[in-house]
């Protein structure tokens, strides 16, 4: 549907609605109603039954769901603070608890914890996610775990590896992924009733200088919001070095996203690999032959963005004076969002590609013919020596002939004639027959890489995996991707 006002893509083409309701305004503006609920029950299972009445708090709970942004906005554009904008629309509800709505709180008291609470449920849904893009590059490195296939260093040929044990790398690098995503949830507390500086002292005043309570009262409220415990020192606002973390986490996420989609990107344009492609899917609009690896250009684009974010955390971070101040408001609106819904977008299209990879073994074994006479250099040398060469006269004659066969090739488009040539030297003491059992199988320039897979994911992905069949279990969402 068109419009004449900005829409944002990671919105309207890239996420599950599932991020985009985690990050939406009803979300935030309820959660800020659970934390004034939170706030007023706990002050009244406290002992100030004369202030906060039963009678409030059910007026409080039962307009919880409905936002009065119409009012809300009103009441922004004149005081100028989205907060006491909120609890002026609240209060217009739930009229019974009007004047006790915000009792003792600075406005960090429901931005922070909201704030809190969003990111870890959003960072569950990240796990999920994640956990799943593990699981379906763990099938694909099974299936092509035997799929011979050039290695490369500098991207110039190297030994051969298989297609399944370079993915391999991949899924290792997702489980630090997963280990950092672990490590950060952990060290999400919720702010807690702290007070304007942090300090409690509207609490302590509102208690009548009753310590025991005001801390009681930090302690219920986070566990009314489904905190196990609170930080155990803030100044206006939790700890904005949290965010660094966890934005460095979902970066990391990023830029492991990256490294596959590059991966799969080059290996496309050499006609090895392919991912997933509709039926109906067009890899260009003037070229109808092509099969561009779209998504997987996609997911680098969206992760080049995600791995950029952390500084802008840290920026934010280093810039609170003292016990807080406000520069960290609008863009931590937007980029908190933002990080969540770019590491959703990317780990969608990682688990659409992931598990689909294609690999296309007639043109692995054409890159692999043209240069395996190179590669088997090294064990032509080994023989020769064992049945009486000298390896000096033998790797002379193996440098200048392989330098002849590359010249060839590059210079005038001809086979590959390496083989035929030591076979042709007297000097190589090795027949024809003898030089093409050596070049001529590509499982024996492998190594390990079989053994590797299989005791890899036995020992360390399989058990890792196992520990979260519920989510595996779970369907998934599909991302819009336009």
């Amino acid at each position: 549907m068109g419009t004449d006002l900005y829409t944002e893509p990671l919105v309207s083409r890239y996420t599950s609605q599932h991020m985009q309701q985690l990050f939406s305004p009803d979300n935030k503006f309820r959660t800020w109603k659970k934390c004034w609920i939170a706030l007023a029950e706990s002050q009244r299972e406290l002992g100030l039954t004369d202030i906060v009445s039963e009678e409030a708090l059910a007026d409080m709970k039962a307009n919880v769901v409905e936002i009065d942004y119409a009012t809300a906005a009103e009441k922004e554009k004149e005081l100028r603070h989205d907060v006491m904008a909120h609890v002026y629309a609240y209060g217009g509800q739930a009229k019974k608890a009007a004047g006790i709505i915000h009792l003792g709180a600075t406005s960090q008291y429901v931005v922070c914890n909201t704030d809190l609470t969003i990111q870890r449920d959003a960072l569950a849904y990240i796990k999920k996610d994640l956990v799943k893009a593990i699981f379906e590059l763990t099938k694909t490195v099974k299936r092509l775990k035997s799929v011979p296939a050039l290695g490369a260093t500098h991207f110039q040929v190297a030994q051969p590896t298989t297609m399944g044990k370079r993915f391999t790398l991949a899924i290792q690098d997702l489980l630090m992924d997963l280990d950092a995503l672990e490590w950060v949830e952990k060290q999400i507390y919720a702010r807690g009733a702290k007070g304007t500086t942090g300090t409690q002292a509207t609490f302590l005043k509102l208690f009548k200088g009753d310590a025991r309570k005001v801390q009681k009262l930090d302690a219920m409220v986070s566990q009314k919001l489904g905190f196990d415990r609170s930080f155990a020192v803030t100044g206006q606002t939790y700890p904005r070095k949290l965010d660094t973390k966890i934005a460095e986490v979902l970066a990391g996420i990023g830029a492991s996203a990256h490294w596959i989609g590059t991966n799969i990107r080059l290996l496309s344009g050499l006609k090895e690999l392919d991912e997933p492609f509709g039926k109906k899917q067009v890899g260009s609009s003037a070229m109808a032959y092509k099969r561009n690896p779209m998504r997987s250009e996609r997911m680098c684009s969206l992760a080049r963005k995600l791995m950029n974010l952390p500084a802008n955390f840290q920026a934010t971070h280093a810039n609170q004076w003292l016990e807080r101040t406000l520069d960290d408001s609008a863009i931590r609106r937007m980029d908190i969002p933002q990080a969540f819904l770019l590491t959703d977008a990317v780990l969608g299209l990682l688990i659409n590609v992931g598990g689909g990879l294609i690999a296309n073994t007639a043109a692995i074994n054409n890159r692999m013919k043209v240069e395996l006479p190179f590669l088997a250099t090294e064990e032509i040398l080994m023989a020769s020596v064992e049945k009486g060469a000298s390896r000096q006269v033998a790797h002379e004659v193996v440098r200048d002939h392989s330098v002849e066969a590359a010249r060839l090739v590059k210079e005038e488009g001809k086979p590959n004639d390496l083989i035929a040539r030591l076979a042709a030297d007297d000097r190589i003491p090795l027949s024809a027959e003898e030089l093409e059992s050596i070049a001529g199988d590509p499982v024996r320039f492998i190594g390990l890489s079989v053994e590797q897979v299989d005791s890899f994911c036995a020992e360390i992905v399989d058990p890792r995996l196992s520990r979260y069949k519920d989510i595996l279990e779970q369907s998934e969402e599909e991302r819009v991707q336009v």
